[in-house]
């Protein structure tokens, strides 16, 4: 089986535990590392041309009017032919009930046909939100397997959490 992680992840201020904390490294991309490590799975990071602002709660003003536009942002690369693999990871923050809107920019135009698609996410309690459903409507002629929700303050200790979920779905 060939795998790609296609996620989004956030640096410096985030949520957590009911506080505004400064992460050198985002909570998702800590759980994309975990999937390339157990799966060998190749990573892609969707990163947006305009950047978000520093500041926490001006980048969620943002997030959710980029939400209640439908807005598909310009990101600076995109993943290219993903032919090669069979199952691709798709993760990112629940900002506003789903992923961030530059994740659609990319998943909106990729071939799912006869792909293997497990969702994950990275939350401080709203769980997968409403990425399974997203999934399912982005992601057409895919097999979207039950996704893993993950508490993003807890991600650094998930990594036995996430090898469970992947034996149970993608192997």
């Amino acid at each position: 089986m060939k795998a790609i992680v296609l996620y989004f992840s956030r640096t410096g201020q985030n949520y957590s535990n009911g506080s505004i904390v400064d992460l050198p490294c985002g909570n998702t991309a800590i759980a994309a590392g975990y999937i390339h490590e157990i799966m060998g799975a190749d990573l892609f990071e969707v990163k947006s041309v305009a950047e978000y602002p520093a500041d926490y709660m001006k980048c969620t003003e943002v997030a959710k009017d980029e939400l209640n536009s439908n807005a598909r942002p310009a990101v600076s690369e995109m993943p290219g032919n993903l032919s090669q693999y069979d199952t691709i990871f798709v993760g990112g923050p629940i900002w506003w009930g789903t992923y961030p809107m530059p994740m659609f920019s990319v998943l909106e135009q990729i071939d799912w046909a006869g792909k293997t698609v497990l969702p994950f996410s990275t939350h401080e309690g709203s769980g997968l939100g409403n990425i399974m459903s997203d999934m399912r409507r982005v992601c057409a002629g895919a097999n979207v397997k039950p996704g893993l929700a993950i508490h993003g303050s807890n991600v650094a200790a998930a990594r036995s959490d996430i090898e469970k979920w992947i034996e149970k779905e993608a192997k």
